[in-house]
Order: C-alpha cells, then structure tokens, then sequence
C-alpha cells in the first residue's frame, strides 16, 4: 500500500480478484508465489504432474520431502502457499487443462496466468480468455531465453496472431536445459503485468512481445500492434483450440522422458493397486500410483484417468506399455 500506483485502493482491488494459473511447475510457482505474497483474493492452480528430484532446480515451491512423498504439484504448491498468506484462498486441481473443463477452470476468474510448458495447452488457454473476454498473461522459458506478453481482448492481438500455431517448436527444455534465472524473470514479467491489470494501472501495461536472454544479455520488445485480419480468434472468433477433444491424445512431457496418455475418465487407485501389484512394484499414495512395470519404464496412474509413461520419449512404445498394463 505504501507503493504510489497502487496505494490502498489498489490492494483492495488485489485482494478482491481471483487468477487461474494453470502450471504448477517452473513458472507456476514463481507466479503463484508471487501472487500470494502481493495479496491477491483467490488463486485457482491446476497442475498435472507430480514432484521428482530434477524439478528442485528451478521450481521453488517444492522441496526434497515432496519428492519422497510424490506429491502433486499443485498440491504440494497449495500447502506451501497457505503457509505464507493464510489469508489468501488457493484451490488446487490435479489434472489436465482440455478443451471440455477450460470453461470451469475460467469461471469466475479475472485473470489467467500461463505457467505450462507446451504451445497447445497455451493456444488453448488463449481461445478460452479471448471467448470469455478475459486478459491472458502469457510466458514461456527454455535454456537462458524467455518471452512473455499481457494480452487484452478488444485492446490488443491475441497470441495466434503472433505466433500462428506450429511455428512455436524447435528447442526444448529437454534438449537444451533450463536455468532459474530465466524463469523467475519472465515469470516476474508475467505478474508484474497482471498486477498493472488488476490494480487498475491500465495506462502502463507494457504492450509488448518481450523477449530476453539473460545469459547473453539481449533484450527485445515487439509492440503489439494491430490484430492479424484473418486471425481464428480474435478476429473470426471460430476458437479452434476450444472444438478439439485432447483427452485421447499422447503428450510428450517436456525434460521428463515420459509420455502422458489420457484415454479414461477416472481410476480407482485401490483397485489398481491390487491388480498391478501382481504384476509390478506398486506405491500407492492418497493422490497416484506408481508401478514399475519393466527396465526403467514407470506408470503413473491419476485419479482424473490419466497415466505418465516414464522411461521413454516415443509415443508408439508409450502406448504399448499402457496396453499391455491398464487396457486400450
């Protein structure tokens, strides 16, 4: 309150707004870290994945102790964050962003933050906010390079008119790594932006495609101009994203080795417990099971039906495993 652009009026606003971080991982604990500390009223975080002893380098929310007791994310990261602003409400939902649940994960909220680590989950979340006439702060990291921009609806262009879809590939986390620094700053970008939003500091959103690449100090900014005419989104408001059914797809997991397959609507952990302890080493935790069922290849098995296949990168081997263990 003592800051002169927000003052007390403006911490009351923060208090009173709600934001979806979808991501648990690098940047979504920074940002939620960072929203929960500034005093924001409600952060909804959905997070698919659980903790594992390589995420420790740049996810600051989790600890050694969520790794040994393979915590989910976002549940790890809602435990840590009630600790530091009691005050504040975190909801944490374990799971995928789809395009079937993204109108319930939206609801309600003023603001969507991108924490993920994949372009189709964030062209996703763009068609959402820009239907549902919300502001998407999106940011995206790997090796020392970040980008991030605020979008508006009926202010500025929305990221398909940036980036069209399928120009977002190339390197990876998993082929060249990722450092910390990197990811605090365009995270930091990222809340920086949504609280210009949220406090009412429209007149010093950025307005800008930043670019920057911290360990060969290079900074960019593109100014958001005009919308591309015939953009899907923005412009013809057909939303493609929002008309594909993911939930029968394979996703290779970024940095992980491992493929996730989403093809059942839920699992009874306990009666998978016991029929794949005949065939496996099973752990089981209020949360997930994890069966080693071959050299180095690992099921993860989630009470949303989802199952991470560990232990390889190919789609093809990754859907063997998961029919010869849980069924096609």
């Amino acid at each position: 309150m003592l800051f002169e652009p927000i003052q007390e009026k403006g911490q009351q606003a923060l208090s009173n707004s709600t934001a979806l971080v979808v991501g648990a991982g690098a940047l979504g604990t920074v940002i939620s870290n960072q929203l929960v500390r500034a005093g924001i009223g409600k952060i909804r975080l959905i997070d698919r994945d659980y903790v594992e002893l390589s995420n420790l380098q740049r996810q600051i929310m989790f600890d050694e102790e969520d790794v040994r007791e393979a915590m989910p994310k976002a549940q790890a990261a809602k435990q840590k964050l009630e600790k530091i602003n009691s005050q504040v409400e975190v909801e944490a939902i374990i799971g995928n962003v789809t395009s079937e649940n993204i109108d319930e994960l939206i609801k309600d909220m003023d603001v969507v933050l991108d924490g993920t680590d994949n372009f189709a989950t964030r062209y996703l979340l763009n068609d959402a906010c820009f239907n549902h006439q919300l502001p998407f702060s999106y940011g995206g990291v790997v090796s020392s390079r970040g980008m991030t921009a605020f979008f508006v609806p009926g202010k500025t262009p929305c990221l398909r008119c940036i980036m069209k879809e399928g120009t977002g590939g190339g390197q990876t986390c998993d082929t060249v790594g990722v450092i910390a620094p990197a990811v605090d700053m365009i995270a930091s970008f990222e809340v920086t932006e949504t609280l210009k939003y949220l406090t009412m500091n429209h007149e010093v959103l950025r307005g800008t495609l930043k670019t920057i690449d911290i360990w060969h100090n290079r900074h960019y900014d593109m100014k958001l101009t005009e919308p591309a005419s015939d953009c899907p989104t923005c412009q013809k408001q057909e939303f493609p994203a929002l008309k594909q059914n993911v939930n029968d797809e394979e996703t290779v997991l970024c940095g992980r080795d491992t493929v996730q397959i989403h093809r059942q609507p839920e699992f009874n952990l306990e009666e998978w417990e016991s029929q794949l302890t005949k065939v496996a080493d099973v752990r089981r935790t209020p949360f997930l099971i994890k069966a080693a069922v071959g050299e180095e290849i690992y099921l993860v098995m989630f009470k949303d039906g989802r199952v991470l296949v560990q232990g390889t990168e190919d789609p093809v081997q990754a859907r063997i495993w998961y029919d010869r263990f849980i069924g096609s």
